[in-house]
């Protein structure tokens, strides 16, 4: 049997960082601590994030900010037409002195991975991105290397320019643990920004933990306790967007093409957990689960024809499914 009160006060002794690493992020991030926390999250769970904003909302600023606070090797990939796999996992060179090849290793050998404007690449970079997200390792050649840990994809698409882009395949979108929505700052945090901007005020980061931190942080994240009735809970929600008949959410059937996948009920516990972490909490409660539910299956439910023909988006369906499913 779990001892609750002992292992939330260790949880509240381990998750003291969190304060220390928001802190020291907020120092050049204005706002946006709804993608912050998602980020820590992602961080915490070793899951992949997709994120998605019109250009210039500090999704790419955010995410160096992170790595510099963590003392972490950062690599950013900006994904065009004409990228290659090699642009991404390396190349075998040929040296002519010895006549042997070697390999050299691409930017995908970082901590952070920023995959900038991810749809805009073809299927084979996608494919060899896939593999780095799956398998946490890379093959060049006839040679396989392990990926470094923490080892986490961030990328990020435009949802407005859909010119010149190419879908990404459901499969890859379903290995993204997260998918986050960011939108404007408010105006009281845009007029910092200003200010800071115009002032040129750029604040300095320090290195305030270390990766093998985050390595623990993560065995401890293992650890925060879930409730069956949680487990159950987290089941009834993906199963409801599966067969919603079950739950008298009879109306979601013509809305619904394809339910989320069982990786989906992983992650969603995963990062349940994590977000109990990140509140300092030593258990998981109902509210963890609804707070991180839109951002684990916005982009795991397919809509029909019939949903987009009446602006129903996976977001309206996620908030039918919570506002019918029971509550523990």
């Amino acid at each position: 049997m779990t001892d609750i009160k002992e292992l939330n006060e260790r949880i509240q002794r381990e998750s003291a960082f969190i304060d220390i690493l928001q802190m020291e992020v907020g120092k050049v991030i204005v706002g946006q601590k709804y993608m912050v926390e998602r980020l820590l999250i992602g961080l915490l769970s070793n899951g992949h994030i997709l994120l998605e904003g019109v250009p210039g909302l500090a999704k790419t600023l955010s995410i160096k900010t992170l790595a510099a606070a963590i003392k972490a090797k950062f690599q950013r990939i900006q994904f065009t037409p004409d990228l290659l796999p090699a642009d991404v996992i390396g190349t075998m060179i040929y040296n002519q002195k010895n006549g042997e090849f070697s390999v050299r290793k691409g930017p995908i050998f970082s901590n952070f991975i920023l995959a900038d404007e991810i749809n805009r690449a073809p299927a084979k970079v996608q494919s060899a991105l896939l593999e780095a997200m799956q398998e946490r390792q890379v093959t060049i050649g006839e040679q396989t290397f392990k990926l470094d840990e923490p080892f986490l994809v961030l990328a990020t698409q435009n949802p407005i320019e859909q010119e010149g882009t190419y879908p990404l395949p459901e499969a890859q979108v379903d290995r993204f643990m997260l998918k986050i929505k960011i939108d404007y700052p408010n105006r009281e945090e845009e007029r910092l920004i200003m200010r800071q901007n115009v002032a040129n005020l750029a604040p300095k980061i320090s290195a305030v933990i270390s990766p093998t931190d985050i390595l623990k942080a993560r065995a401890v994240v293992q650890e925060v306790y879930m409730d069956e009735k949680i487990e159950r809970y987290i089941l009834d929600i993906v199963f409801a967007t599966r067969t919603p008949k079950d739950f008298k959410l009879d109306k979601l059937t013509s809305l619904i093409n394809y339910g989320a996948s069982p990786r989906a009920t992983i992650n969603l516990a995963l990062a349940s957990k994590a977000y109990a972490f990140v509140k300092r909490r030593g258990y998981v409660i109902p509210e963890d689960v609804r707070a991180i539910c839109h951002d684990v299956l916005r982009h795991r439910i397919a809509v029909t024809y019939e949903a987009e023909a009446e602006n129903v988006t996976s977001e309206n369906l996620v908030d039918e499914i919570l506002n019918a499913v029971e509550v523990p």
